[in-house]
Order: structure tokens, then sequence, then C-alpha cells
């Protein structure tokens, strides 16, 4: 995206996922999740990491930061149905632990 287009505001999820379920967690997230919470309005991107190192013990391991136009994006109706679909809400969900969700605002 070039720079002056970023988005405002970004929504960070993170959690972490018992190594039986990380490949299902992966190609789930990637071909399903993010193709669908792509499609909501305001949401302009999706990048997901995995973690490398750390200073906080405890921290999750992994990371999807989605760029948004507004801080209530996550909380609208379409991104509620769309986060419904497919496999990621009964056979990947439940087994997601040491979730966060943080918005944050860009300032400069």
């Amino acid at each position: 995206m070039p720079e002056g287009t970023r988005a405002p505001y970004v929504y960070l999820v993170q959690m972490d996922i018992p190594a039986a379920h990380e490949a299902d967690f992966n190609r789930i997230y990637d071909t399903e999740h993010v193709p669908e919470i792509l499609k909501v309005p305001g949401v302009r991107g999706c990048a997901r990491y995995v973690l490398e190192k750390t200073n906080k013990e405890g921290m999750a391991r992994y990371l999807a930061l989605y760029e948004m136009d507004r801080a209530d994006v996550m909380e609208s109706p379409a991104w509620l149905k769309a986060s419904e679909i497919g496999d990621w809400a009964p056979k990947i969900r439940p087994h997601t632990t040491n979730r966060s969700h943080t918005v944050m605002r860009k300032v400069s």
C-alpha cells in the first residue's frame, strides 16, 4: 500500500493453537478465514505472523494484523457473519487459547 494510504486502524488478534491442530489452523486461516474477512467493508488487508522471539513471557505465538478504516469494523454484522463461515468457527476456534484482541489507531 503506498505511503499516505495506510489504514488509520489496525486490529491485532493474537492466539496460540496446540501443535496437533497447527496445520489445519494455518490452512483454514489462510484459505477460508482471511479471504472471508477481506470481503468485509472497511477491511483493507491482513498479514499473519508467527512469533520468532520476545521479551514478554506468555505472549501468543500467532498474530493476525488487520488494516481497517474504523475502530469498530470487527463489531459489524458483516465481520461477525464472515467470521462464522467455513471451518474456522466449528473446527479451529474452540482449540485456540491465549487469545487477545487489540485495536490501535495510527498516530503518524
